[in-house]
């Protein structure tokens, strides 16, 4: 039984790549939600020390590779594998966010 494009956007991904951008999407999410509750409060109330000054920038590179990554996974699962899961094409948008967010360091002054 053939299952219809629009019943396969309901159902989990079907392929690895599916579970991978799925499974970096999760991360992300759980970085950024531990990031804006967390780190925000305690960057602004604690002067520099250390960890503020090592952990915290490797912490934010790997929490947008993580989107990133997961954007373009899933892409290449849409495209290649045929991917139609809701939780593959979620994964598109922290890609993208990403993406605006980098470009928008690099072309907007400060």
């Amino acid at each position: 039984m053939k299952i219809s494009s629009y019943a396969a956007l309901w159902q989990s991904p079907s392929t690895r790549l599916g579970w991978w951008a799925a499974t970096l999407l999760a991360l992300f999410v759980l970085m950024f939600i531990i990031n804006a509750a967390a780190f925000v409060p305690l960057y602004q109330e604690i002067p520099n020390t250390w960890w503020r000054q090592a952990l915290l920038p490797l912490y934010g590179i790997l929490m947008l590779l993580c989107g990133l990554i997961a954007g373009v996974i899933g892409v290449i699962s849409i495209a290649r594998k045929h991917e139609r899961s809701w939780l593959v094409w979620l994964s598109i948008l922290p890609g993208a966010f990403v993406i605006f967010f980098v470009l928008g360091e690099f072309l907007v002054p400060h």
